[in-house]
Parts: structure tokens; C-alpha cells; sequence
């Protein structure tokens, strides 16, 4: 806000010299999140999942999901790098999960459609090694 020549206030800059932003902050905004705040609150509150919902549960979630699924995008797309792939699969996110040991704890009766398997062959199974390749390892 800036005093003009005539003494009345001007509301069209900040004290730091910026144009001040018109309309509605979104808590998203406020808390610097992407996923929205006020629908998991209204989600909260709908669902009955107490009788009262505080003010920063919903920021909370919403900043726990976030982190969550930037994760999981993160870990994908390296999975559709490796394979050479520009698009994310459901296969990417299963290879994903698997491949780091907290999100498997996490997701572990979890089921993703078209995810496929994650491949394991048991020890038993492999070519026994002779004993000079033995050593080399």
C-alpha cells in the first residue's frame, strides 16, 4: 500500500513495490500445495470420519498425498526410463512400488490392474555355477 500526493492510500502496489494480487488465495496456495485442500476437508467432513474436522488435518493430508505420489511418479518414470519408454505404464508404477522397500511395506495388498507381476526366479531354479565362477564372484 502506497500514500499518494494527496494523502489517501493507493491500493494498487505492496509496500515492496509489486502489484498486489487480486481475488480469492485457495488454502492450496496458501499452504504451497497442488492437491486441494478444500475438497479432502469437504471429502472429511462428508465422509464422517469424526464429528469435527480441524483446520489442519485436511493441509496435512493433502501435503501427505502429495509427497506420496510425487514419490511414486518419481520412481516410475525412472522404471519407463530404464526401459526406454516416454509414457508411464501401470507396469512402471508396480515395478515402482516393488523396487523400494518402504512403499512395497506400505502398498503391499495393494493390487495394481494391469500391473503384471514382478519377476523373481528362487535360487533353486537358476544353472548351478561351476567352482572357478564361483570364485570370480
Amino acid at each position: 500500500m502506497s500514500i499518494s500526493a494527496k494523502g489517501k492510500k493507493d491500493n494498487s502496489l505492496s509496500s515492496r513495490g509489486k502489484a498486489l494480487l487480486t481475488g480469492k488465495t485457495s488454502r492450496s496456495q496458501k499452504a504451497g500445495l497442488q492437491f486441494p485442500v478444500g475438497r479432502i476437508s469437504r471429502f472429511m467432513k462428508k465422509g464422517k470420519y469424526a464429528e469435527r474436522v480441524g483446520a489442519g488435518a485436511p493441509v496435512y493430508l493433502s501435503a501427505v498425498l502429495e509427497y506420496l505420489a510425487a514419490e511414486v511418479l518419481e520412481l516410475a518414470g525412472n522404471a519407463a526410463k530404464d526401459y526406454k519408454k516416454n509414457r508411464i505404464i501401470p507396469r512402471h508404477i508396480l515395478l515402482a512400488i516393488k523396487g523400494d522397500e518402504e512403499l512395497n511395506e506400505l502398498l503391499s495388498n495393494t493390487y495394481i490392474a494391469s500391473g503384471g507381476v514382478t519377476p523373481f526366479i528362487h535360487n533353486s531354479l537358476l544353472p548351478e555355477l561351476k567352482d572357478q565362477e564361483k570364485q570370480e564372484l
